[in-house]
């Protein structure tokens, strides 16, 4: 294989691991859009570890679990949210540093309140991509 090729190749397989990992960042937006607890629970490592937006640290599958289950049902009914990809930093071929834009919206679609920018640190595993560190924080635009 050329030097051109494998250049290429590298490039593919970036492009097909971006698009795996931006499909992850979908299904946290659906599940919680949908208030699914189960759904979003289960994108994470067993080990992995979240700071929610207001600063509550979460250690392993559990701790996210329960909070979820706590938080999630009823979150949505007055609002919506989506969530777009705005960064990937491959640290290795299976670790990623993934920059996330969220904003919650009105059922109408507006924005409502500042918006947000997850970090999500994830890592492949058995073939898929899991959440592995998440910190979410708010931003605080300027007026």
């Amino acid at each position: 294989m050329t030097t051109t090729e494998q250049s290429q190749a590298a490039v593919e397989f970036e492009a097909m691991e971006i698009e795996a990992i931006t499909q992850v960042v979908a299904r946290v937006e659906h599940a919680q859009r949908n208030e699914l607890p189960e759904e979003f629970v289960g994108l994470f490592r067993a080990d992995a570890i979240w700071t929610t937006g207001h600063g509550r640290r979460l250690f392993g599958r559990e701790d996210i679990a329960a909070f979820t289950r706590q938080v999630l049902p009823g979150a949505m009914r007055e609002s919506t949210v989506t969530y777009e990809v705005e960064h990937v930093l491959f640290i290795r071929p299976d670790v990623a540093a993934v920059k996330v834009r969220a904003q919650y919206r009105t059922p109408d679609g507006e924005p409502l309140g500042n918006p947000g920018s997850p970090m999500y640190v994830m890592s492949k595993e058995d073939g898929e991509w899991r959440l592995t560190a998440c910190q979410n924080t708010e931003v605080f635009e300027a007026a």
